[in-house]
Parts: C-alpha cells; structure tokens; sequence
C-alpha cells in the first residue's frame, strides 16, 4: 500500500511511538495529577515531558502554557471562543479551515460577533507579504480582537508569512492566532519570532503521533477561558476552574496514551529533523508536479509551492471518483472538499473539490511514480 493522506493524518506512525504507547498501557497508565501513588506520579512525568518537549519545538513562553487537546480543532475552538464577546470582530485568511469558519460562523449567529475575510493572495503571482498584511490592515476596525491565519492551507503548499502577519499584530495591538495544522512538522514554526498569542496543533499529522493528542500554545497574555469544566486534580474544594495554567484549561482526565505517543513523535521527528523533512517533502512535491503536469487533462492547483501538499483534477471524473480509483490500487489519497470550502474558493476547484496528495518522511520518490502511472491510467478512461 502507498500511503499519501498524511495530511488527514501520519502513517505509518514511527516505531517508537507504537512502542512508548504500549509500554504506557502496560507499565504507568495511572491517572496523572489523580493519585499519590507511583502510576499517577508517573504518567504526570511524562506529560510534563511533552509540555516541555512541545514549548521546545514550538519555541513558547513555558511548560505550563501548553495546554493538551483532544486535536486542533478541540485547540482552536478554546482560542477563539476565548475571546467571543458581543461586538468582537476577528479577521481571518480567505483560506481557512471548518475548523476556524464554523466557530466564527457560531460566534457570529449566536455571540454578537463578526468576522471579516483578508486576502491570502495564493494565486497572485507577485503574490508577497507586504500584500497579504495590507489586506489585512485595512480590515482592522476599533473592535477588531484578534488575526487569524492558518500556517499553511490544507490543499496546496501556500505558507503564510507568519513573521509579517504576527509584526502587524503587535504593532496593532491584536492577538495571532495561528492554526498549524498543515505547518507544524513541516516547517519551523517560532511563536516568540512571530509573535504568535495562541498555536493550535494536531498531535497526529506532522508531529508523527497518535490520533486523539493535540496541543493548544499560549502566550501568558492570552485572556485563557475554558470550553469545559469538571474536575482538574486541584483546588478541588473551588466551584470554578483554576486560573492557572495548564489546569484552567484540562478539564477531566488526560489521554496518556495519546499524550506520550506524541512525545515520542516528537522526538522521532526531531532526530530527522524538520529541516530535512520539509526539503524531501519539497523535492516529492516537484517530482509530482512535472509527472502529473505531463498527463492530459490534468490540472494541478497552486503549482508554485512546493510542500507536504499537491492537489489536482481530472478533467470530467469527480475528485472522489478518482480518489476510490486509486484506492483499487492500493494508493490512499483523499478526494472532495476536505473540511475547506473557503480555500477551494480560492483555487478554483469550488465546484468539485480536489483530488489530494499529502506526504511524510516515509514517502519515496517510488510512491510519486507510482501516483502518476496510476492517474495516467485513469486519465485515459480506462476505469470510467
């Protein structure tokens, strides 16, 4: 089988974290911050680790600042419904997720919110940064509380300049909230260089965890409010929450499990290094794109940056069509609108989506070939 759906989630996963979540179920599964016993000691150790290892990578403020989620959907909602209040107003990219639309879509039905779009400028060819902050700039009203900017879309390689962007927003004042999800992993991602206030980040994509681990970044001004409540192993005898970090924000038990598999992800990833990762994903991506340009009818979206990321078309078979094709074939790719509307939008695959190719590490040049001599196959009618 060949695996090319790393962006809905890494496989395979590294070795090591297969066998740090086994040995967690056998060996320190208690419950972390619940228990005065060796097991709960234990597992809390090893959560502290990954806070430690994630405010490492990600280069933020402290341990405790680093929240664990559930996914970065779960991250994103606790950011943004962190600063609903009537009137306030966020600006977000014209590319981004259902994971940053449908909260503001929420907030602004039910909260007395409203968001405005700013220009990613992903098909301009003079496309720069001074153009896609002064979109945003000339968004900004009294009201406006926070920016919010995927680190890069989820259909195609275009990165946000998130050094301009985080710049602006401190010299205007604003919070950065960035989701990155399609970044973290693949490229460097420097919260104190960019300024960024909050960074909401999957466990099981880039990061090489498991499913059901995620991470939600602070900076130690963000004004934090909880999405749930329950208990949080202190100050049990108070009616709310704590006000501490990374408390306030983990209501209930923590996922070990998933929790130490993205540690050792992490430290999976790191010994490759991401550097590396992102110019192997790189030369994958412009071998794809010379095989798949040379195939008639086919039509690649946002050719001009290389990345984790290719999506494309063939003319007359739906995106979804060919994505069950290859999946005969034994090669996972994903086909449709992949949770992004916005994006598609702005590609101008708006009316069927797309077919997309997401790589990892693990992927060789190999896979790519065998990609093009399947969609070769398909293009010329052969399984319509």
């Amino acid at each position: 089988m060949i695996y090319l759906d790393n962006a809905a989630t890494s496989f395979p996963k590294p070795p090591e974290v297969v066998a740090e979540i086994a040995r967690c179920m056998t060996e320190y599964c208690g419950n972390p911050g619940r228990g005065s016993h060796k097991l709960a000691f234990a597992a809390a150790e090893k959560i502290f680790d990954c806070r430690v290892a994630l405010c490492n990578l990600f280069s933020a403020e402290a341990p405790e600042n680093v929240i664990f989620t559930q996914n970065a959907t779960h991250a994103l909602n606790i950011a943004i419904q962190s600063l609903a209040r009537e009137g306030a107003h966020f600006i977000c990219s014209d590319c981004e997720h259902n994971s940053v639309r449908r909260p503001l879509e929420y907030l602004a039905r039910e909260r007395g919110c409203s968001y405005s779009l700013f220009d990613s400028h992903i098909n301009d060819y003079y496309r720069n940064s001074q153009k896609i902050c002064s979109s945003i700039a000339s968004l900004i009203r009294p009201e406006t509380v926070a920016v919010i900017s995927t680190a890069c879309p989820n259909i195609c390689s275009a990165r946000m300049p998130l050094d301009e962007i985080g710049a602006l927003c401190r010299r205007s004042k604003l919070l950065f909230i960035v989701d990155g999800a399609q970044g973290a992993g693949h490229f460097e991602i420097n919260m104190k260089l960019s300024n960024i206030s909050a960074l909401a980040l999957p466990g099981h994509k880039g990061l090489l965890g498991p499913q059901g681990s995620g991470a939600l970044i602070v900076s130690s001004s963000f004004p934090t409010m909880p999405l749930t409540f329950g208990g949080s192993g202190t100050a049990s005898l108070d009616a709310e929450m704590p006000l501490e970090l990374p408390e306030r924000l983990e209501a209930g038990t923590l996922s070990t499990p998933a929790i130490v598999g993205l540690e050792a992800g992490i430290k999976a990833l790191s010994s490759i290094g991401i550097t590396k990762i992102g110019a192997h994903e790189a030369i994958l991506f412009q071998k794809a794109h010379r095989l798949l340009s040379e195939i008639r009818g086919v039509t690649v979206y946002a050719p001009r940056y290389s990345g984790s990321v290719i999506s494309f078309n063939i003319e007359g078979i739906p995106s979804d069509r060919v994505a069950n094709l290859l999946s005969e074939r034994d090669i996972c790719v994903r086909g449709g609108f992949h949770c992004n509307p916005l994006a598609h939008n702005v590609l101008g695959s708006h009316l069927h989506g797309s077919v997309r190719a997401s790589f990892s590490p693990f992927n060789t040049a190999d896979d790519v070939y065998a990609l093009a001599d399947a969609i070769r196959t398909v293009a010329r009618g052969k399984y319509r």
